[in-house]
């Protein structure tokens, strides 16, 4: 029986560690540096392999570049490497970008191939945030004259397994104008960190952009660029994930105002990360087993989605903040 014991908290103990977080410091790039030619026609860092292709005669590339460039205020193409935030994700120097006029895909690999994904951070780029921002031939200035126009600019992302395009979309407003109040109006300049649990097993993901501002001549005139960053995979597929514990979790009372209350019923610390309806990581809780007290009163009030995992199983349940 101890010896059984033993096995469970080995095997357990060296699942929680399964996950890996591909940040492209591996690249070689020094601060003010791009590359936008991979050798064998691919970037591979961590768990991810990005498809890239250069054409030396027209100075021409394609696919997924690497970054660690830092301009934030040149406007246009010429700046088409930066991200809008100067640096990558949690302050780091390099981070992936690509050109997603069609759907771009990210190629899982090693151990992530066929399991969850955990999560990706994305932002803008320069070049797409100041086109947005002031307008740029043939682009618009999100918002038009009077700040009115309900203009958006929508990163999609969908999980594809053994060649199957699942059904799953997660979106994400890179920039969203289409507000009653225009305070509100926003466009993304910051890391923002996204939560792809929800597309399941995946071996592919694909990143797909669109725009309000589009014409029959250019198709969308918004620079269709996006940078990602910090990509965290679970390198477990989740089949075998749910075959290690089977266990429930009290969450109440919901609606709630100020805090939940969450029962924790592993015998091991977990986590409970909280998303908005953009599936923007909000909130980032420790737990211990039993009661846990999650004080949620300085979140606006509307839907969330609370994300638990003991590191090798996961669920979700959704709650409201009056």
């Amino acid at each position: 029986m101890k010896n059984n014991l033993l096995f469970f908290v080995l095997l357990f103990a060296g699942v929680l560690s399964a996950q890996t977080t591909t940040d492209f410091e591996d690249m070689g790039l020094s601060q003010g540096e791009f590359n936008n030619q991979a050798p064998d026609g691919t970037f591979t860092s961590g768990s991810v392999s990005l498809g890239n292709f250069y054409d030396e005669v027209y100075d021409y590339w394609g696919g997924w570049a690497i970054s660690a460039t830092t301009d934030t205020s040149t406007p246009g193409y010429t700046n088409q490497y930066s991200s809008a935030a100067g640096e990558g994700a949690n302050g780091s120097t390099t981070y992936a970008l690509t050109y997603a006029f069609f759907p771009e895909r990210i190629q899982l690999t090693g151990d992530a191939a066929g399991a969850p994904v955990n999560s990706i951070y994305v932002n803008n780029n320069t070049y797409a945030y100041l086109s947005m921002l002031n307008g740029g031939n043939p682009a618009k200035r999100f918002g038009g004259e009077t700040g009115d126009d309900p203009d958006f600019f929508l990163l999609t992302i969908q999980g594809e397994l053994g060649g199957e395009i699942k059904d799953e979309v997660i979106e994400f407003y890179l920039a969203d104008y289409r507000f009653a109040d225009n305070s509100e109006d926003y466009i993304v300049t910051d890391w923002t960190q996204i939560d792809l649990t929800p597309l399941g097993n995946v071996d592919h993901l694909i990143l797909g952009l669109t725009s309000s501002d589009n014409s029959q001549e250019f198709g969308m005139n918004t620079p269709a660029y996006i940078c990602v960053d910090d990509i965290t995979t679970s390198d477990m597929p989740l089949n075998v994930r749910n075959q290690q514990l089977d266990w429930n979790v009290a969450l109440y009372p919901n609606p709630a105002h100020d805090y939940l209350q969450l029962e924790w019923p592993v015998a091991t610390t977990g986590t409970a990360n909280i998303f908005n309806t953009n599936g923007q990581l909000v909130k980032s809780v420790h737990l211990s087993t039993g009661v846990n007290k999650i004080d949620i009163k300085t979140l606006s009030s509307g839907q969330y989605s609370l994300r638990f995992t003991n590191g090798e199983q996961w669920n979700v349940q959704r709650f409201m903040k009056l």
